[in-house]
């Protein structure tokens, strides 16, 4: 693996955890390989790892265009992501008010049940 791919991977891990990115690719094949550099390279190369924007900003405008785009999973995935971001419960409410406005209050409104499932889960996993 480059430099470059070893810090897109280290910004992935950094972000949606070591967990994730492990069962991402035990599942990986010969199939999606192509598909998984892609956006190793392209979206936590190119732009997650840039240092233009802190990881914070990064996760809500991902939050929003998710959201925004009606993608509930990969939504669900980075609310998750929130954790390791620093965007607070907060933010995430700040965001999905700008996608009401701009997006469309019933994809805000679907986007916040699953901010709100996600929180609720992400709560229940840290309790002892």
């Amino acid at each position: 693996m480059s430099d470059f791919s070893t810090t897109a991977m280290a910004t992935r891990r950094k972000v949606l955890g070591d967990d994730h990115v492990d069962r991402a690719e035990a599942a990986k094949t010969d199939f999606d390989a192509p598909f998984q550099a892609l956006i190793r390279d392209a979206a936590w190369g190119h732009v997650w790892s840039r240092g233009t924007l802190p990881l914070r900003e990064r996760s809500m405008l991902t939050i929003a265009l998710l959201a925004g785009l009606g993608n509930d999973h990969e939504l669900a995935m980075h609310i998750r992501a929130t954790a390791n971001t620093g965007a607070s419960q907060q933010d995430v409410m700040e965001a999905l008010l700008h996608v009401a406005i701009y997006a469309g209050v019933p994809r805000a409104n679907h986007a916040i049940k699953i901010a709100k499932d996600s929180f609720a889960e992400m709560a229940q996993e840290a309790q002892p």
